[in-house]
């Protein structure tokens, strides 16, 4: 493990898991990365809401550095938010839905630090400015806080919903103070992206990948989570459900929170390999599971950067697997190497290196060495399946398949008993009758509501470490 400090960011410390022992011929490293921030603020929360899909076009690129921009930014850290709310026709039944979009809105602005750039977005088929409501972004104060909560009168519900246009929206927004990194947008919507097509909405996801995170909520079960965690995942940010409005606030207040921790941007996990060595794929596994693999940017000869978003005071967990060439007993080497790094700021064409850590390959006869499974490796396979297993049996389910829906989750009940994950297995338990939880023994429980099939499958992608 490397740490490498710098007076204006977090001190961030890299350490690896892995068993470097290989058998005979064999070529595939495996290797958990846990990436940990501290002195950098409140905690923040993890990046990388929800399960990354593969194939996913590659990044926009990012936006060309001002001054005053980059990834540390002061003790007083800038930050920009930008907050949409769904004011299509459907919040208004019942009317609960938009006045707890108000009031978490509001609980929102009252999160800001004082300082913070800021906007309130209503989407609807199109995106309309709230507040301050003049294409800028305002900077946090007790009067601006006080005029924007004012102006949520504004908040009425009518017309259709095009997510796409929210995000540009949002994105032109930031544009307007380019001199701030730390740029994040909060999405709330209670249907599906019915005004716009999908791939409308996935070039206008494309477009803005790179240039700031988001988090997505869906209040009630009338939204999609695959058009929600599409937007989340691309945005290194989160997806969940609020089954019911009167949860909003407290939950815009959590997320207002993990934005005001944020105290650098921009990071980058840089892996290098040597020459005949490649990596196979690269996932973060907690706090969420996201695989990153498609979402490489080439950083030189044969090193590849992956985002990572932007940090406060929290730990992560990378799994990280590389080919190497075969090699004969007695043999060793350097699988990989590991940086966190930020971009080159202006006038330097140098990336910061923030931490390192190496990953080692060595080659032994001896079987009870090379047969030997990391821990942390097996813990969090176990967790990748746990949630692909969630994700399988519910669409099985809806598709009429109970057969495999009922092997599925029942294999998601084996797997969350076994590594402790308390939170997934109490979730499983509002949607299958638990038998048998070492077996994986279950049942489809009868009338289960669509809040609880819908908050076990938006929560699917969430993990725990491994115990200590």
């Amino acid at each position: 493990m490397a740490t490498l400090a710098k007076p204006n960011l977090p001190r961030f410390d890299v350490e690896i898991f892995q068993n470097e022992y290989l058998a005979d011929g064999a070529r595939e490293v495996n290797a958990i990365v846990t990436v940990t921030a501290t002195g950098g603020g409140t905690s923040g929360g993890g990046g990388g809401g929800g399960a990354g899909r593969r194939g996913r076009p590659p990044a926009a690129p990012p936006r060309p550095p001002t001054p005053g921009a980059g990834g540390p930014q002061s003790a007083d850290t800038a930050a920009a938010v930008v907050i949409l709310v769904d004011c299509s026709g459907s919040m208004d039944y019942p009317k609960t839905k938009i006045n707890g979009a108000r009031e978490a809105t509001a609980a929102a602005i009252d999160a800001l630090r004082d300082g913070t750039a800021f906007a309130v977005v209503a989407g609807t088929h199109e995106a309309r400015d709230i507040y301050p409501g003049d294409g800028t972004l305002a900077t946090a104060s007790a009067t601006t806080r006080g005029h924007a909560k004012e102006s949520l009168r504004r908040l009425t519900a009518a017309g259709g919903t095009a997510m796409g246009t929210w995000l540009a929206k949002a994105d032109k927004l930031f544009l307007t103070r380019r001199d701030i990194a730390i740029r994040h947008a909060v999405l709330l919507t209670d249907g599906n992206n019915e005004h716009e097509s999908a791939v409308d909405l996935e070039r206008a996801i494309e477009r803005v990948t790179g240039h700031f995170t988001a988090d997505c909520r869906g209040v009630g079960t009338d939204w999609r989570i695959d058009e929600l965690r599409k937007i989340s995942s691309a945005l290194l940010g989160t997806v969940d459900i609020v089954a019911e409005p009167s949860g909003l606030a407290e939950d815009f207040r959590s997320m207002m929170a993990g934005a005001m921790g944020k105290q650098v941007a921009d990071v980058a996990l840089r892996i290098w390999t040597p020459a005949n060595a490649a990596v196979k794929f690269v996932k973060q596994v907690a706090p969420a599971v996201e695989d990153l693999t498609a979402r490489r940017a080439e950083a030189g000869p044969r090193a590849g950067d992956y985002p990572t978003g932007s940090w406060g005071d929290e730990s992560r967990d990378y799994h990280v697997c590389v080919e190497v060439p075969a090699a004969s007993i007695g043999n060793e080497m350097l699988a990989a190497r590991i940086s966190l790094v930020l971009p080159p700021q202006v006038g330097s064409g140098t990336p910061e290196v923030l931490s390192q850590g190496l990953v080692k390959a060595v080659w032994t006869d001896d079987l009870a060495s090379s047969t030997r499974i990391s821990p942390q490796v097996a813990h969090y396979t176990g967790q990748a399946e746990l949630a692909s297993s969630i994700q399988e049996g519910l669409e099985a389910h809806r598709a009429g398949d109970v057969d495999t829906a009922t092997s599925k989750l029942g294999a998601a009940v084996r797997i969350a008993h076994a590594t402790g994950n308390e939170g997934t297995y109490k979730l499983l338990q509002k949607v299958v009758d638990v038998v048998d939880p070492k077996e994986g023994t279950v049942r489809f429980r009868k009338n289960v509501s669509e809040a609880d099939s819908m908050t076990l499958e938006t929560r699917s992608t969430k993990t725990v470490r491994v115990k200590k």
